[in-house]
């Protein structure tokens, strides 16, 4: 292929967060040609910021956001389904401090005050969390909600505050790695329509007469000609369509920061529990064990800088004083923080509305094409995570028809990646790790650990390791595991490995030693030079000090 080479697409995507890629995996099984690209990685903006929760939504009730919450629940419960090696169910307890609190400030807030309610009392709860089984009663995989005494809920978790009243319980669910369910969204695409691709690190220079002129990973100028284009960069939409003469103001982003503690006191009395809360200005947090740490988030502070987002000193203050006031009887401080992550939500621009109170709903607004312009643009703006098949089955339906195509197949019932004859009780997973230890001489306890990571694509990396793998010490991943993913899942720089293809980052496994190893590993698989291996490794402490509150001793490497 010569620079001047032009590659033609049905559709062009731009940002390969969770919208995008789930908008690339729903066209790409209509059989249209797509081209998903990304500045970074894939899922390495916004979508490696959540927190880490599949969930219908029970703060959207307050707003009066009944359809969201419908569709979230709908959606997650096609999510423990559909990517049941990476999705599943959490028990959740709410704290009560008061019994009728809270009821005129909500019904304010449901009649559109632009000021959240404070200090939700029983009743208030008691309504908004039948509402909840309500709209979860589609589909439904989780039990109901029930409500606990004050004494009950102490006995369960002694380390509570004695001012609680009462407590109520529901179920939502959890994602343990959502940037590799965003990878296995490109793949799976990629899979569908062999004449689709997936580009990461990836930059969109400029337009010029209909033509799209991008520069890959390895620096490559490529000139794409597409019948439609799709805006999905998230909080960075609004610069994007300035490169193709698109003036908007449509974002209005807020800053979500996340702290990761090492707590076994804190994780003892979780007992693999969420605990739902009010800190005493009252906005909504939450702590939940994840993959043996404890995660605490999050903050909703306005900010427009998606490259800079990080956990601030005031953020993590503010998280640690919030837990000593929910949970007195344990001790808290900075000690015990082994990782922290921020992302800028791309809200819909909302001035004037406190940032807990803007809509998570989604939009796609359309500009048609023009003489200078020969193809339409679409914008995916807002949204949730839960909700991200819905929200590129709408926007598919909007382009097939555009295209002249008819949908082949829906995507409600489509399993995601490793989700794919994902066993789905106890007995079948121990016939499948059974069968598949058997198959590639891989321990049964090590198999059990794969197939929770990776769902049933685990067998591959079971086969690469051998019934002996060497493990990177201080972690729970092996040397051939590490090899396994440079060499199949489009890894472009170290950093793509520490924080997206695996979780030794958030779960405070990574010390300069590992760093060092695993960019040997990737060094080796890839073929970099000396002077390269030495330049991602620089550039990985630098990210995981600067955005991810990692502190690096030396002497330890």
């Amino acid at each position: 292929m010569t620079d001047r080479h032009i590659q033609d697409y049905d559709v062009l995507i731009i940002g390969a967060g969770i919208n995008g890629a789930g908008l690339f995996r729903d066209l790409s099984e209509q059989g249209v040609r797509c081209l998903i690209v990304d500045k970074g990685d894939y899922g390495s903006g916004t979508s490696a910021a959540p927190s880490r929760l599949i969930h219908g939504g029970l703060k959207y009730l307050e707003t009066g956001e009944f359809r969201l919450v419908a569709e979230s629940t709908y959606e997650r419960n096609l999510l423990l389904k559909n990517a049941a090696h990476l999705v599943t169910p959490l028990p959740t307890l709410i704290p009560i401090y008061s019994w009728t609190k809270g009821i005129w400030p909500a019904i304010r807030t449901f009649f559109g005050s632009k000021t959240a309610p404070r200090s939700r009392g029983v009743l208030l709860v008691k309504i908004g969390l039948q509402l909840y089984d309500f709209y979860s009663s589609g589909n439904r995989q989780m039990p109901r909600h029930k409500m606990l005494s004050g004494r009950r809920a102490l006995s369960s978790i002694p380390a509570l505050s004695r001012e609680i009243v009462a407590a109520g319980t529901y179920h939502d669910a959890a994602i343990s790695a959502p940037e590799r369910l965003v990878r296995e969204l490109v793949q799976d695409g990629i899979i569908a329509q062999n004449e689709s691709r997936g580009m990461n690190w990836t930059k969109v220079e400029h337009y010029e007469k209909g033509l799209i002129y991008l520069t890959g990973s390895d620096g490559a100028q490529i000139i794409v000609r597409p019948k439609f284009l799709v805006n999905a960069a998230g909080p960075w939409i609004d610069a994007v369509n300035a490169v193709f003469g698109l003036q908007t103001a449509l974002i209005g982003g807020t800053k979500g920061s996340h702290i990761l503690l090492d707590h076994p006191e804190l994780m003892q009395q979780l007992d693999g529990r969420m605990i739902y809360f009010e800190s005493n200005d009252g906005r909504i947090l939450l702590v939940f064990p994840y993959l043996g740490r404890a995660l605490v988030g999050s903050t909703d502070i306005p900010d427009t800088d998606p490259d800079a987002a990080a956990c601030s000193n005031n953020e993590t203050e503010y998280f640690l004083r919030s837990l000593t006031d929910l949970l007195p009887g344990l001790a808290f401080n900075r000690d015990q923080i082994v990782s922290s992550y921020a992302g800028i939500r791309p809200l819909p621009n909302s001035d004037g509305v406190a940032p807990g109170l803007i809509s998570r709903d989604h939009s796609a607004p359309q500009f048609p094409a023009e003489t200078d312009r020969p193809f339409p643009v679409v914008a995916l703006v807002g949204g949730k995570w839960t909700t991200f098949r819905a929200f590129a089955a709408d926007v598919a339906d909007t382009v097939l028809a555009q295209l002249g195509l008819d949908r082949q197949t829906p995507t409600d019932a489509l399993p995601i990646g490793g989700g794919r004859d994902m066993p789905r009780t106890s007995s079948e997973a121990a016939d499948w790790i059974a069968t598949t230890a058997l198959r590639t001489g891989a321990n049964p306890d090590r198999m059990m650990d794969l197939l929770s990571r990776y769902g049933t694509t685990a067998h591959h990396i079971a086969e690469h390791e051998g019934p002996a793998p060497a493990f990177i010490e201080n972690t729970t991943f092996s040397e051939a595991e590490i090899d396994w993913i440079v060499r199949n899942e489009q890894v472009v720089h170290l950093e793509d490995i520490m924080l997206r293809r695996t979780q030794i980052v958030i779960t405070g496994q990574a010390t300069r030693a590992v760093v060092r190893k695993i960019g040997a590993i990737a060094a080796i698989a890839l073929g970099w030079e000396i002077d390269r291996a030495d330049a991602e490794f620089e550039r990985t402490i630098i990210v995981l000090t600067q955005r991810h509150g990692i502190t690096f001793h030396k002497d330890r490497e």
